[in-house]
């Protein structure tokens, strides 16, 4: 898992958190915090080798995401560090962004 926040970088107040981003084919999503970076790369792997597979993650935001993969699917991860967001839990029954904020 790629949760390393928050923490204080440097001698500044800012508080950080590392951000995943999984880009699909054409498609970027950055992960939620929590989601185990390893498991996920094993079962869009897994799914693969099974000749396709529809795999689910939460993204920013807490929304799930389904997505299918395939031999023809394209998958790169990065990771960058980012400010802290305190929404940004993993937890689908929490989401925010766009309808859900108040």
């Amino acid at each position: 898992m790629h949760r390393l926040g928050p923490y204080r970088a440097g001698m500044s107040d800012t508080q950080t958190m590392v951000r995943t981003q999984i880009a699909i084919d054409d498609h970027a999503y950055f992960l939620a915090q929590g989601q185990d970076i390893e498991k996920l790369q094993a079962r869009i792997e897994d799914a693969v080798r099974a000749g396709g597979r529809f795999e689910r993650f939460v993204v920013v935001g807490n929304r799930q995401m389904s997505v299918l993969f395939t031999a023809a699917s394209r998958v790169a991860f990065s990771i960058e560090t980012v400010q802290y967001d305190a929404r940004d839990t993993g937890d689908e029954d929490q989401p925010f962004g766009g309808f859900f904020d108040d």
